[in-house]
């Protein structure tokens, strides 16, 4: 039998004549301020993981009816299809699914489904997307056994010192005072390391803090994913949100935005040893290659590798950053690849990976990792996975670049992977061509050994297809390859 709700409140937070299916009372509706001090490691609404459910005597799910039959990521899937309206109303229904139906990951997939820049930030996506700053009332669900309503607060709430400390000695970053252009070419631009003074350099990154940039640039548009904010929206969202993944502010605009100038009597300019840049060949028709990059604690990117084959540097500003980092040749643990490499999947979030597969990739050959501070830079070479994260708010720039060291690496990708290029403007049909013609122009010498190259390649991969049609049979389909090759097919 159905009880009614009368009426409680907390804080703006009104509930009115709500009926509930499974004999809920306003005896079971908790608000914050009621559970001083608790812990964290409580879900809100007392969810807990599904393994709780083989020895329990009470289940919700019972009173989900069909719901509570699917699994609990499937709920999850289908609840995404719904407006406000119905997520309300469903709300209503019983504790099982009030839980579901407030979890703030489905009110953030229905925001970003089609987002609007003028959205306000209020906490969380519900209140948000309600337009009211919404106390959510705690329903007493301790016994709902959800995995994939209990996870994501874990992943929230998992602390990610445990993460960055104690690193084995073979696997820290190395870190240097300086390097020259001459030097990087010679030792180091197949590595990654991490510049200790450059950015000291930089006068106009001095003054950058929250408080100064919004004072500059806070009615400013800058992109977060798939968001359009305001800086002052963004920073609002960043100092008080509660995602597992929180939204990147990553934009390539910032320089033009902020009225910035780059070179020698600029704002900035790169570090010594990333001066050598063959896609500024490209000039106006380069693809994006520089970003501002601002986030909470938690922010980051999960494994990738950077567009294009390209190699990239990363100055943080304020805050720090934990990286960990693999070759070209390995693959990242929980990490699966296309056979193109077209596809990465990897866990949704970046505690989640943490938590599930950290311990293995630290003790994985040719794993590397650290931590990068305030005022230092970190080198990214082509074709090298990384994953970062903010260990706290965050400011900084990045930059992607074309050594001549991995000028192959960057043509082949033009040239054999046209699907996957990435950044260019779309009049532009073949970047490919584009570029091989600026290359010829400005340096036929180097223009003309890639030729060959490229051409030596070609003949050596006859030889090894005829010895393979001539022999495979016999010898399992034994060829040859050079290292060099990997890199630059495996981009």
């Amino acid at each position: 039998m159905a009880s009614v709700i009368q009426t409680a409140k907390a804080g703006s937070v009104v509930l009115k004549n709500v009926s509930v299916e499974d004999g809920t009372t306003s005896s079971d509706i908790i608000y914050d301020a009621e559970i001083p001090g608790e812990s964290l490691k409580r879900h809100p609404l007392g969810v807990r993981p599904s393994g709780n459910a083989l020895t329990a005597d009470q289940d919700l799910s019972l009173s989900m009816g069909i719901f509570g039959r699917l699994p609990d990521s499937l709920v999850l899937l289908l609840l995404e299809f719904l407006d406000q309206k119905a997520l309300l109303r469903l709300s209503h229904t019983c504790k099982g699914l009030f839980a579901f139906a407030t979890h703030d990951q489905i009110w953030r997939e229905l925001a970003l489904r089609d987002i609007d820049s003028e959205l306000f930030w209020r906490g969380t996506w519900r209140s948000s997307l309600l337009k009211r700053t919404v106390r959510l009332p705690r329903v007493k669900c301790q016994h709902l056994y959800s995995d994939a309503l209990y996870r994501p607060f874990q992943c929230t709430n998992a602390p990610l010192e445990p993460f960055t400390v104690d690193i084995p000695k073979h696997n820290h970053i190395p870190k240097l005072k300086d390097l020259s252009v001459d030097e990087f070419a010679a030792r180091w631009s197949d590595k990654p390391f991490v510049l200790t003074e450059p950015v000291k350099a930089w006068k106009v990154f001095q003054d950058w803090n929250e408080e100064k940039l919004l004072e500059a640039y806070g009615q400013v548009q800058f992109r977060a994913e798939a968001v359009d904010w305001t800086l002052s929206n963004y920073v609002e969202y960043m100092n008080n949100n509660q995602d597992e993944s929180p939204l990147y502010l990553f934009d390539r605009g910032f320089v033009e935005k902020m009225g910035l100038e780059v070179g020698e009597d600029g704002a900035y300019q790169p570090p010594e040893c990333f001066a050598e840049d063959l896609f500024m060949l490209l000039g106006e028709h380069r693809p994006d290659h520089r970003w501002l990059i601002i986030g909470p604690e938690r922010s980051g990117s999960t494994f990738h590798k950077d567009p294009n084959a390209t190699s990239a540097w990363n100055a943080v500003i304020r805050g720090s950053k934990y990286w960990i980092m693999f070759p070209n040749s390995v693959t990242p643990p929980g990490v699966y690849v296309s056979d193109d490499q077209s596809e990465v999947t990897s866990p949704l979030s970046i505690t989640e990976w943490l938590l599930t597969f950290h311990e293995e990739a630290r003790q994985t050959p040719g794993c590397i990792e650290g931590i990068c501070g305030p005022g230092e830079v970190l080198h990214v070479p082509s074709g090298w996975w990384h994953l970062v994260v903010n260990l706290e708010p965050a400011i900084a720039i990045t930059q992607n670049f074309v050594p001549k060291s991995h000028l192959g690496s960057a043509i082949n990708f033009l040239k054999n992977k046209p699907d996957q290029v990435s950044g260019f403007q779309s009049t532009i049909q073949n970047p490919y061509a584009l570029f091989m013609d600026r290359l010829q122009e400005a340096h036929p010498d180097l223009y003309e050994s890639m030729q060959a190259a490229s051409q030596k390649k070609r003949k050596w991969e006859d030889v090894v297809a005829a010895s393979d049609d001539d022999e495979g049979a016999d010898r399992g389909g034994f060829s040859f390859g050079f290292g060099d090759d990997d890199l630059e097919d495996e981009d």
